[in-house]
């Protein structure tokens, strides 16, 4: 197996503590955000006013924080040909993060003007679709992908949450498209595929 050089000690010990610190605050920001949530079609989006934005603004935090946390402990890592699955996990968090930052700023705009449009299959743009498809696909895959990798490496519980909660969250979403934006089990599943990956981040960052 190709292996990198190690990076000196006293910047491996700075990785390691960024590692931890935006693992442990990265999945928990992510799982508030979540956790608060409002309804989400355009009549109770136009309704809560800047709560919409808000609970997007918690969770694009904490995909940012793991985006940082993923590359500190890309950068402690000496295996290259595992650090694919890591990649590929980093892009599903970077288009996640760009999928929520367009819902947070974008449907509550048309929620003033257009509420039966939100959320809707005929509200989504060539420019958005561009973002949310690749979403829905790598987001989940990727952490599927680095919770195997972890396996191998003896992390075996924290990659499954990751995995499992990634795609129990990216179901969630889905819903949203298949059986409308009211539709009961978008919460729940969200809520219990956060949950799950908040505590795989947790369990991550203690082995960083």
């Amino acid at each position: 197996m190709t292996e990198t050089l190690p990076a000196p000690t006293g910047l491996r010990r700075q990785l390691r503590a960024t590692a931890r610190l935006t693992a442990f605050s990265g999945g928990p920001l992510f799982w508030l955000g979540t956790l608060l949530h409002p309804a989400r079609d355009g009549w109770s989006i136009a309704a809560v006013g800047e709560r919409y934005g808000l609970t997007h603004d918690l969770q694009a935090l904490g995909l940012g924080l793991q985006v940082v946390s993923l590359a500190s402990m890309i950068a402690l890592s000496n295996q290259r040909r595992e650090l694919r699955s890591w990649y590929a996990a980093m892009a599903g968090t970077l288009f996640w993060f760009a999928l929520i930052v367009f819902d947070g700023s974008h449907n509550p705009v048309r929620a003033e003007y257009a509420p039966s449009m939100v959320h809707e299959p005929a509200d989504l743009s060539t420019p958005a679709a561009l973002i949310v498809f690749p979403a829905l696909l790598i987001f989940p895959l990727g952490y599927v992908w680095l919770g195997r990798t972890l396996s191998r490496r003896g992390l075996r519980l924290a990659g499954i949450l990751l995995g499992v909660g990634a795609i129990a969250y990216t179901l969630g979403g889905l819903f949203i498209f298949t059986s409308g934006p009211r539709f009961g089990l978008i919460q729940i599943f969200e809520v219990a595929g956060a949950t799950l990956y908040a505590i795989g981040y947790f369990l991550l960052g203690r082995r960083a």
